[in-house]
């Protein structure tokens, strides 16, 4: 069945016509989880063992579903997630987003394994920005990406703490997935049978992770996985101290992005972190790991009005992001929900999902009888 954007009215529409026009490779490196996938599903599924309870007769003609997160005021109370390697998925990558972000209001987290420069994406938007940091062996290589963020007039800072070793992903074993793509024989039929993907890859500007490329070769002109990238370039070695010395270097809003126990979170604000995205990373690391929504309200018991909270994870419709906050998190934020949409179709593709995400929070927080995200509290949800 060939699909178009304008009849994609949710993630899992946006997904099939990232599958038509993808490559497998590296449509399955998108999809794809840990192991069996067990914590991938449950991220989303989790939402389904809770319901909703809603009021009536509140006078909900007007909706303010803006949020304040790591002090920057947002339209809407869900941001794009940082994500690696986004100009293999369309060929404006972080261009696209970035830019679908502004037009809605929200955060664009970039990746430290981007594909175009934090200097570019300071110049072409003004709205909030957040740069996800993967702490390296190469001392140097982490110092220079601190101030780069710094120079292109990032808000936020979001240190990654789930990643110290590569997760076991099998799809990606299967397709031979690597940055850059590897041309092998199985590939070259799958870049054949999709040439759209496949000139724009070739005959546009050359792809590399473009904050990495001057300190390594690996993932910009040698070839990689994620999996080993993560095992031989990050420093395994990584403490807390750390993260605090990091906190003190930026000297900015500073979020710990992985943390999945309240001991962890507690952690988090004895060292001084503004914000915490409770996450598994999608489901790529750990598998049998507990979904973000299964932690957010023990999470929020612990460290609820002492930093913000960030649901990380298997958001699909805009009643999940209503039950995470009513569970306690500040907002929510994923990946896979606009890379399946920067598939399809690049910018609009993004402005495509955020809008259908904005239209399903605004309906669905008229019917819960609410007029601002300030008046859902988790008298509005119960467990089954």
């Amino acid at each position: 069945m060939f699909r178009q954007l304008k009849n994609c009215h949710n993630v899992e529409d946006l997904r099939l016509l990232a599958k038509q026009r993808l490559p497998g490779p590296i449509f399955h490196y998108i999809d794809g989880a840990a192991d069996d996938e067990v914590t991938y599903r449950r991220n989303t599924s989790a939402f389904d063992d809770c319901d909703l309870v809603p009021n009536v007769l509140a006078g909900v003609e007007h909706i303010d579903m803006s949020v304040t997160v790591m002090g920057q005021k947002l339209a809407m109370p869900v941001f794009c997630s940082p994500t690696a390697l986004q100009r293999l998925f369309h060929h404006d990558g972080e261009r696209a987003v970035a830019k679908a972000a502004e037009k809605f209001g929200t955060m664009f987290g970039v990746s430290a394994l981007g594909t175009v420069t934090l200097k570019e994406i300071g110049e072409i938007i003004s709205t909030p920005k957040l740069f996800q940091f993967y702490f390296h062996k190469d001392r140097g290589l982490n110092d220079a990406m601190v101030e780069r963020a710094q120079e292109a007039g990032f808000n936020a800072l979001a240190l990654t703490v789930d990643t110290i070793t590569g997760g076991n992903r099998e799809r990606d074993l299967h397709t031979g997935f690597t940055s850059p793509p590897r041309l092998t024989l199985k590939s070259l039929l799958s870049f054949a049978t999709h040439p759209a993907w496949a000139a724009n890859y070739f005959f546009r500007d050359k792809f590399e992770l473009a904050e990495l490329k001057d300190f390594v070769q690996k993932g910009s002109n040698v070839a990689v996985s994620v999996g080993d990238y993560f095992a031989e370039m990050l420093d395994q070695s990584m403490s807390w101290a750390d993260a605090e010395a990091l906190r003190a270097k930026w000297g900015g809003p500073f979020c710990l992005k992985g943390v999945m126990s309240v001991s962890d979170a507690l952690k988090a604000v004895d060292i001084g972190a503004d914000a915490i995205m409770v996450s598994n990373h999608g489901g790529r690391q750990l598998d049998g790991s507990r979904s973000p929504f299964d932690q957010i309200s023990e999470i929020s018991d612990a460290v609820g009005g002492k930093l913000d909270i960030i649901l990380d994870g298997g958001v699909r419709r805009g009643s999940h992001v209503l039950k995470a906050i009513a569970a306690g998190a500040t907002a929510c934020s994923g990946g896979r929900m606009y890379l399946y949409s920067l598939a399809a179709a690049g910018q609009p593709g993004v402005e495509k999902a955020l809008g259908n995400l904005k239209s399903e929070i605004e309906r669905d927080m008229k019917l819960l009888g609410v007029k601002s995200i300030s008046e859902i509290d988790r008298s509005m949800v119960r467990y089954r």
